[in-house]
């Protein structure tokens, strides 16, 4: 069991979830404000995606992601930044006709345009997506070739950037240890645990422990499950000696029916961390657990 809990709020990300709660933070003001309440109660580091403020998909224009780290750096809340470089990734297949032709939810680039928005900002840290996903009941494929990780791990370490690890299933965490090995990912890596997510690993305690059997020794974990598994992949992984992740983006509701904001949730997750007698580390003990660099 892990007794000194590191939560991340992620406070909105890009799934087709805007429609769904009226009070999803869309804009980039909404979202910092978002990553500021919730490190009031509790989170020592925030996870962001930007919203298209228009249409509220989601976006990687760097003039959004600019305004919201500038907001955040702004106030007198001290938090550590996360930004999402998952994006730029989709290829929707096209008909059986024309497999090839890109549908209209393809947003596929390269590697280091993927990397703009954190070449420009410099987080603290940022996401490092460790493999192809099929993603959803359609022809949707999310794609990180082992090339394509290569070339961003290795920009990520010149920027000084500490990779989050987004580990969605076993061959992920395979391909992320090797680039462990080549040295593409600075000690001490930073893993997340994605569960849940179709067609990934599914949200289940056993498989949980599974994947934490194969993590590097020293390796520090966070996991997070979607829905209704978010608290209690919570508190699974504290039990395995692992970090919480929580947040609207991977679970809208605060208990059945209940509409949650960001800050409810890592309240709810504080209370867990804390019934299970852990307690909750701030951005400073954050940055030093994880090995990260000072803030700018």
């Amino acid at each position: 069991m892990n007794t000194e809990v590191v939560i991340t709020c992620a406070v909105t990300g890009a799934g087709d979830t805007a429609g769904k709660h009226p009070a999803l933070p869309v804009t980039p003001k909404q979202i910092a404000v978002a990553a500021l309440e919730a490190a009031k109660a509790g989170a020592a580091i925030a996870h962001c995606h930007v919203r298209d403020p228009e249409t509220g998909k989601g976006a990687r224009d760097p003039a959004l992601y600019r305004e919201v780290v500038e907001r955040i750096r702004a106030s007198d809340v001290d938090v550590v930044i996360n930004l999402t470089a998952g994006m730029g990734g989709d290829f929707e297949v096209g008909p059986d006709h024309d497999p090839t032709r890109p549908g209209p939810a393809t947003d596929l680039v390269g590697p280091r345009e993927r990397l703009v928005h954190v070449e420009e900002l410099r987080p603290e840290i940022c996401s490092l997506d460790c493999g192809s996903l099929n993603f959803g009941d359609g022809n949707l494929v999310v794609i990180n070739t082992p090339e394509h990780l290569r070339a961003g791990a290795r920009r990520i370490q010149e920027l000084g950037v500490k990779p989050e690890l987004e580990i969605f299933d076993t061959g992920n965490l395979w391909f992320a240890k090797q680039m462990l090995a080549e040295g593409l990912i600075d000690e001490p890596p930073l893993f997340q645990l994605c569960m849940g997510i179709p067609w990934g690993v599914p949200a289940e305690a056993g498989l949980m422990k599974a994947m934490v059997d194969l993590l590097p020794e020293g390796a520090n974990w966070t996991g997070f499950g979607i829905g209704r598994m978010q608290m209690r992949i919570a508190a699974q992984a504290v039990l395995l000696g692992g970090h919480v992740r929580v947040g609207l983006e991977d679970n809208l509701y605060l208990e059945r029916g209940v509409l949650a904001s960001n800050a409810e949730l890592v309240e709810k997750a504080v209370r867990i961390v804390e019934a299970l007698g852990a307690r909750v580390l701030g951005p400073t003990e954050a940055r030093a657990r994880f090995g990260l660099r000072s803030p700018d």
